[in-house]
C-alpha cells in the first residue's frame, strides 16, 4: 500500500500535504499541531496481518509514524501537545487501533495448559496503547476537559479488552485502566461497575476470560483507597463477585490477586472476615488437593488479622473444616493444615492460642490423634505429635478428657460395626437355610 492510497483512506487528510509530510521536529512550532493532527490520522488507518507479506510498506511507515508519536509526545519541544483541538483526532486513532472484537476463544483452549495466541498486529497495536498511555499520564491533560473524549463508552470497550489471550496487552490494559481510573474521578463507579459485570458473567456464566488476574490487580489498589468505614457498595462487591471468584475451577491462575483483594478487605474492616470466611468454606475446593493447599495459604493469612470478636462468629465453623483438612486422604493437605499450628502469632495470640484451646481440641482430636500414630509419612506424624504435645501442656484435663472421649466414641464404633457385622451374618444365615425351598419352587 503506497502513500496516496493511505491518503485516499484517511478520512480528512489533505492527499499531498501526505505525501511530503515532514518529521514533526522540523516543521515550524506553529505548524506542528496542523502536522501532529495529519499524523494522527494517517495512523487510524488499519492494516490487516492476516497475511504477513501483504502491504509491508503502509505497515512499516505507519509503525514508523506512531513510533515518532511516541518520541515527539516524550520530549516536547517547549510548546503544549495535548490540546483540547487535537483530542477528538487522538482518541479517534487510539479507538480505530484499540478497540475492536476480540477473536473467539476456541472450545478446547485450556489457559492452564495452553499457549496463548498473541495478536498479530501488535507490532501497530502495542505502539498506539504506549502512545496513549503517554497521553494519560501528561499532566497537560486536563481530567475535565478530556473525560469528554475518554468517556464511559471506551472505558468499557477498555475492560471488554482485557479478554485478550496475549498476555502483553492486558499488561498494557492494566496500567492504562489504572491511570484513568487515577486521573478520571467521575469514571469511577463506572469503572468498578463494569468490572463486577466481568466477575458476575465469568463465575455465573462461562468460567472464562483471560484477564481475571489483571482487574484483579487493578481493583487490589483501588480496594486499598477505600475509606473506613466501608461503603454499601463495596461490601456488596465482596460478597457478591469477590467471595465467588473462588468458585471457578480456574482459580489458581489469579488465586494470588484474589487473595490480596481480600486481605485489604479484612486489614480495611476486621468485620469483614466473617462473610468472607462463610462464603470461603462453601467455596472450598475438597475435591482437589492441590486447591485446598493453596486456600489453606489464604486462609492463614486472614486467620492473622482475625479479631475475637469475629473469631466468635465463626470458630465453629472454621475448626470444624480444619478437622476436615486435618482428616484427608491427601498429605500435602493435612501437612499444610498443621503448618498452621508453626505460626508463632497464630499460636501466642491468635485462634490457636491457649485462650481458644477448650473450642479447638475437641473438635480436631480425632484426627490429629490419628496422625500422630503412625502416619505413613513422617513430617505429619511428626507435626501433628507437637501440636498434641502443645496443647497437652496448655490444658493437661482437657486434654485427658479429649482423649477420653475419643476412645469412647471409638469403642462405641467398633460396637456398632460389630452389630452391624451380626446382623449381616443373621441375613446370609437365613438366606443360606431358605434357598433349599426357594430353588424347590
Amino acid at each position: 500500500m503506497d502513500l496516496d492510497t493511505i491518503a485516499v483512506r484517511t478520512p480528512g487528510a489533505d492527499r499531498s500535504a501526505l505525501k511530503e509530510l515532514p518529521a514533526l521536529r522540523d516543521a515550524p512550532p506553529t505548524k506542528r499541531e496542523e502536522l501532529f493532527i495529519l499524523k494522527l490520522k494517517l495512523c487510524s488507518v488499519i492494516f490487516s496481518f492476516d497475511d504477513p507479506t501483504a502491504d509491508k510498506r503502509g505497515k512499516d511507515m505507519k509503525r514508523q509514524t506512531l513510533l515518532e508519536l511516541v518520541d515527539y509526545v516524550n520530549t516536547p519541544a517547549g510548546q503544549k501537545i495535548f490540546t483540547e483541538s487535537v483530542m477528538s483526532d487522538l482518541m479517534a486513532m487510539v479507538s480505530a487501533n484499540v478497540c475492536r472484537a476480540l477473536p473467539p476463544a476456541t472450545d478446547d483452549f485450556d489457559p492452564e495448559e495452553d499457549e496463548p495466541v498473541l495478536e498479530p498486529a501488535w507490532p501497530h497495536l502495542q505502539v498506539a496503547y504506549e502512545f496513549f498511555l503517554r497521553f494519560i499520564v501528561s499532566s497537560e491533560v486536563n481530567a475535565k476537559a478530556a473525560k469528554k473524549y475518554v468517556d464511559q463508552k471506551f472505558c468499557l470497550q477498555l475492560v471488554e479488552l482485557f479478554d485478550s489471550e496475549d498476555p502483553r496487552e492486558r499488561d498494557y490494559l492494566k496500567t492504562i485502566l489504572h491511570r484513568i481510573y487515577g486521573k478520571f474521578m467521575s469514571h469511577r463507579s463506572f469503572i468498578r461497575r463494569a468490572i463486577s459485570n466481568v466477575f458476575y458473567r465469568f463465575v455465573y456464566e462461562t468460567e472464562r476470560h483471560n484477564g481475571i488476574g489483571e482487574l484483579l490487580e487493578i481493583l487490589g489498589s483501588i480496594i486499598n483507597g477505600f475509606a473506613i468505614p466501608l461503603k454499601k457498595e463495596h461490601l456488596q462487591f465482596l460478597v457478591r463477585a469477590l467471595i465467588p471468584l473462588h468458585k471457578p475451577k480456574c482459580v489458581a491462575l489469579y488465586h494470588q490477586q484474589l487473595s490480596y483483594c481480600i486481605i485489604q478487605y479484612v486489614e480495611k474492616d476486621a468485620d469483614t472476615a466473617t462473610p468472607i470466611l462463610n462464603g470461603f468454606f462453601k467455596c472450598w475446593p475438597w475435591s482437589s488437593s492441590a486447591k485446598q493447599v493453596m486456600f489453606l495459604n489464604e486462609l492463614e493469612e486472614i486467620l492473622e488479622l482475625l479479631g475475637a470478636d469475629q473469631l466468635a462468629q465463626v470458630s465453629t465453623m472454621l475448626f470444624t473444616n480444619l478437622a476436615r483438612c486435618l482428616d484427608s486422604d491427601h498429605f500435602q493437605v493435612v501437612e499444610r493444615a498443621l503448618f498452621l499450628w508453626n505460626n508463632e502469632h497464630l499460636v501466642n495470640s491468635g485462634c490457636l492460642s491457649r485462650l481458644n484451646a477448650q473450642t479447638v481440641l475437641p473438635i480436631i482430636y480425632r484426627p490429629l490423634y490419628k496422625n500422630s500414630a503412625g502416619h505413613w509419612n513422617a513430617t505429619v506424624e511428626g507435626l501433628a505429635q507437637n501440636v498434641l504435645k502443645m496443647y497437652m501442656e496448655y490444658d493437661l484435663v482437657l486434654y485427658d478428657k479429649c482423649a477420653k472421649a475419643y476412645y469412647r466414641e471409638e469403642e462405641e464404633a467398633k460396637r456398632k460395626l460389630e452389630a452391624l457385622e451380626s446382623q449381616w451374618r443373621a441375613i446370609e444365615q437365613s438366606a443360606a437355610q431358605n434357598m433349599p425351598a426357594i430353588a424347590a419352587k
